[in-house]
């Protein structure tokens, strides 16, 4: 964890790259510091997934609207300044990847973060030894 989850409008994919913003958005996530300046979230559990929504309707549909909804899910315990850091950080990187977009067309862009206790949290990754330090 932590994990971000892109669902956009199909209509987009022709006017931005969204590999471009997963990277630019996990730089970011890497890049926020918890209040003794340690980097807040692993390296190896740090994901950003993009999806294009295969059906959609947005606002009145008289209009080639498109919509990006970024949620961030993340494991229980951070400071609510941890929270900010984290909230600014990503909106300020998907504010300028779409600012192109935003001049030539109607987009609506919604950034969440959730945080909670997990049910059944199970993990299989040999991801984290990568980044470990020696």
């Amino acid at each position: 964890m932590p994990h971000l989850v892109i669902l956009y409008t199909p209509n987009l994919e022709p006017e931005t790259d969204m590999t471009a913003l997963c990277r630019s958005l996990a730089d970011a996530m890497l890049g926020v510091q918890d209040e003794d300046g340690t980097q807040v979230f692993p390296t190896g559990g740090t994901r950003v997934l993009a999806y294009p929504a295969a059906h959609y309707a947005v606002a009145d549909g008289k209009a080639d609207y498109a919509f990006v909804y970024l949620n961030v899910r993340m494991a229980h315990g951070r400071s609510a300044a941890v929270h900010k850091r984290l909230g600014d950080a990503l909106l300020l990187c998907a504010r300028s990847h779409f600012q192109p977009v935003f001049t030539r067309r109607h987009i609506g862009m919604t950034l969440q973060i959730d945080e909670g206790r997990e049910v059944f949290d199970a993990k299989h990754s040999n991801l984290h030894p990568l980044f470990q330090p020696t």
